[in-house]
């Protein structure tokens, strides 16, 4: 009698359990992180969005050019800062924190459907049982797992690409028969829309275009149905150019360029399909890792070889051109490439881009949770016997293999990988849940099947990943963060063992660089602060000798000549640095304090007009043109010193 009334209770209200009791979690999680010292995006992917999304809530809407990076997000932050009234995170995690109850939701809403009880089964009470604790298993899952504890906080448009995934799963699940073309119009938009944030939604459109063929006029002749058919795919597709018309629109007719959604997808194909990919997001040489640099480095490096200024279409069209190159005369090597990929997706190791992990388990805001290495070797192995004996449980494998193409076509991440662990976790509740009814049966071959299959999926996941530059990503993204929030001490020591792994990398060199140069400039005795100096130099001439014309380095090296007063140069230095990079306003700014300081005025008013060009606002590059612009007053004036030099 108590099973039942349980049973019942979960049938009534086991969705809005599970809803509250996530939320709960995660707002708990969310107030822990609001008083952690990286609560306010300080670099990467959350600072570029949050700056994006800060440059819009003060109403510079476009650069009347093709977006390059997806607009969504970056809107939707600046809704949210409007309301807020400025930079605020918090309400950004708060409705990400709703969407990660969504997620938990959907995920046992999608269980309970997928493993509903038949009448042809005998044993009626394990069949209404199965449902419901398959669905409450998986969703208790999810609110354990780490990387989607960590992705509902941070400024990231993950979990919102999660959600609207399994919402459409969950569509599909679900519908068994449909007539009028009405939902799948509405789905297509909701896709579109959120195509704007993450465009692997996309990959959702195949199952609801099966969806829509099982399920229209289900069992009436195909003659009879054809109409109803050709209206819900067009409903589908239309929705979803519709749901994605403003970011189409702004780059039809503001920027007139025919870009969809966002003209970056051709630098990202190339990181995923070049001679150097080893299926992570591995930078070719000459781009660097974070997202900004990422994307000025794409546009520069791809004007720079076909030797003209390029539309950001255009800029798309190279690196897209570049990667088809390669697949197309490297077949056996893209082959390997894409075999890599594969296992890098079903990989315990985890690969963390953005370093929030990591971060958050060091600012203790994380708690201990699952890994994905679990969850695929259970989940792999559920799959199997899910997809034999329940059909509806094949929409949610058809729904995980499908997000694994998506992020095969470029390469995996931590976060990439994460809309396919909800579908995952549903089908290794089912394995545990028919590994438990066997043994309750005494079917012992099915339970020893279910062993072998785990045995297997495990050691599969579980091959390990040796390249020494994996390893040190989450180092080194530590000791950025400890930078810049001026612990120099912590990030000594995880630069310094990013460096013991991969002492030939760029980006680490140049880190070590700057950490020693802001540890020059906390020093007070003038030997000490001279031998720091030294370390920087020589730091920055081993990041040369890697990337010689290595943009940020030249600049920073620019800046050190110009405080021993070595004009021509700090000159030399910044000229390169713009050649490499010639929209960097303050790289401009820069060469015109040398040139002030060498004597040469005119040439100095020239460096400041285009660095106001760029940047027409900055305050401090207006000062130093009304500077310029003053008449002479004898004695001649020391020029001001300069500004910091650049960071990672």
């Amino acid at each position: 009698m108590t099973s039942h009334r349980l049973l019942s209770a979960l049938r009534d209200h086991g969705a809005w359990g599970v809803f509250l009791l996530t939320f709960a979690i995660r707002l708990l999680v969310l107030v822990h992180f609001s008083h952690s010292p990286h609560f306010i995006p300080d670099g990467d992917d959350m600072k570029f969005y949050s700056d994006w999304g800060l440059r819009i809530a003060h109403g510079q809407w476009t650069d009347h050019k093709a977006f390059y990076g997806l607009p969504g997000y970056a809107f939707c932050l600046a809704a949210i800062y409007k309301i807020s009234g400025g930079l605020d995170p918090f309400f950004a995690g708060l409705l990400q924190a709703l969407m990660d109850a969504g997620v938990a939701t959907l995920i046992y809403r999608i269980a309970r459907t997928s493993f509903a009880a038949t009448a042809e089964e005998s044993d009626e009470r394990l069949a209404t049982a199965r449902p419901h604790v398959i669905g409450i298993g998986a969703a208790l899952l999810w609110m354990c797992f780490g990387p989607a504890q960590a992705f509902s906080m941070i400024l990231m448009p993950t979990i919102w690409v999660v959600l609207a995934y399994y919402f459409c799963v969950w569509w599909a699940v679900k519908t068994e028969r449909s007539v009028s073309w009405k939902p799948w119009l509405a789905l297509g938009i909701l896709a579109g829309v959120v195509a704007m944030l993450v465009a692997t939604i996309l990959f959702a459109l195949p199952l609801l275009l099966v969806a829509i063929f099982l399920s229209i006029e289900r069992g009436a002749p195909l003659r009879a149905r054809w109409p109803k058919l050709v209206a819900a795919v067009v409903a589908l597709v239309g929705g979803v150019y519709l749901g994605a018309s403003p970011a189409w629109l702004h780059n039809y007719f503001v920027a007139h360029e025919p870009v969809m959604l966002s003209a970056h997808s051709g630098i990202n194909f190339w990181v995923g399909n070049n001679p150097t990919a080893n299926g992570y997001p591995k930078m070719p040489p000459g781009i660097r890792a974070s997202q900004e640099g990422m994307l000025r480095d794409s546009i520069t490096v791809a004007e720079k070889a076909q030797g003209r200024p390029l539309k950001r279409a255009e800029v798309s069209r190279y690196w897209s051109d570049k990667a088809n190159a390669y697949i197309r005369e490297n077949r056996a090597a893209w082959v390997r490439l894409m075999t890599v990929k594969f296992g890098n997706f079903w990989n315990a190791f985890q690969y963390d881009d953005v370093g929030a992990m990591k971060r958050l388990r060091d600012d203790g805001v994380l708690p201990p949770g699952l890994r994905f290495g679990l969850i695929a070797a259970l989940g792999l192995a559920g799959m199997f016997p899910a997809i034999l004996l329940f059909p509806r449980s094949r929409w949610v494998a058809a729904a995980v293999l499908l997000h694994m193409a998506a992020v095969l076509s470029v390469f995996v991440t931590e976060r990439y990988r994460l809309a396919a662990v909800p579908g995952l976790m549903v089908l290794a509740v089912f394995g545990l849940w028919q590994l438990w009814a066997n043994l309750v049966r005494g079917r012992w071959l099915g339970a020893g099947a279910y062993v072998a299959l785990v045995a297997g999926t495990a050691t599969f996941v579980s091959i390990p990943r040796t390249e020494p530059g994996l390893w040190s990503l989450d180092f080194y993204n530590a000791g950025i963060r400890s930078l810049d929030s001026g612990d120099l001490a912590l990030a000594e020591r995880n630069f310094n063992t990013a460096y013991a792994y991969v002492p030939d990398n760029t980006e680490i060199r140049f880190a070590l660089g700057n950490l020693w140069l802001e540890k020059s400039n906390r020093l007070l005795a003038p030997h000490e602060r001279a031998v720091a100096r030294g370390r920087a130099k020589d730091f920055y001439k081993r990041t040369l000798e890697l990337e010689p014309r290595h943009a940020s380095t030249m600049s920073n090296l620019g800046v050190l000549a110009m405080e021993e007063q070595r004009w021509d140069l700090a000159e030399k230095f910044l000229l390169t640095s713009i050649e490499t990079e010639p929209d960097d306003a303050k790289t401009h700014y820069l060469l015109a304090r040398a040139r002030l300081g060498a004597g040469r005025k005119e040439e100095a008013q020239t460096a400041i007009r285009r660095a106001l060009e760029i940047d027409p606002k900055r305050r401090e590059f207006l000062e130093l043109r009304d500077q310029l612009a003053a008449p002479p007053k004898p004695p001649a004036a020391t020029p001001p010193s300069p500004p910091e030099p650049s960071g990672p």
